[in-house]
């Protein structure tokens, strides 16, 4: 399936995801620059991402824990979750996401 990634700056890149793996996952494997600290574990939020408004129902929202690590961002959203919480399937077919500023590596 494809998920749309806006960067910094606007510019989209188009991420396949296979069904089953989480959308940090499947960014890493584009070759985007996710720190992912913990490497997916849910024990930091340097693979935060906002969910695009008209996709956050099917998403759903951050859960407790994930909304206590996104707490410390100062680019936490309504629509912010962590891309490792992300799992890929048919129904997130076209889902839109950005990157947030506190994910990038370097």
């Amino acid at each position: 399936m494809k998920i749309v990634v806006i960067l910094s700056g606007g510019e989209t890149c188009d991420v396949t995801a296979k069904a089953g793996s989480t959308l940090m996952e499947a960014t890493r494997a584009t070759g985007l620059p996710v720190r992912v600290a913990c490497g997916g574990a849910m024990a930091c939020a340097t693979c935060h991402i906002e969910v695009d408004p008209e996709w956050i129902g099917e998403v759903g929202r951050a859960g407790d824990e994930e909304a206590n690590l996104l707490e410390n961002s100062n680019y936490n959203t309504d629509n912010s979750c962590l891309s490792c919480q992300i799992i890929a399937k048919d129904a997130l077919d076209g889902l839109r996401v950005t990157l947030q500023q506190d994910t990038f590596e370097g």
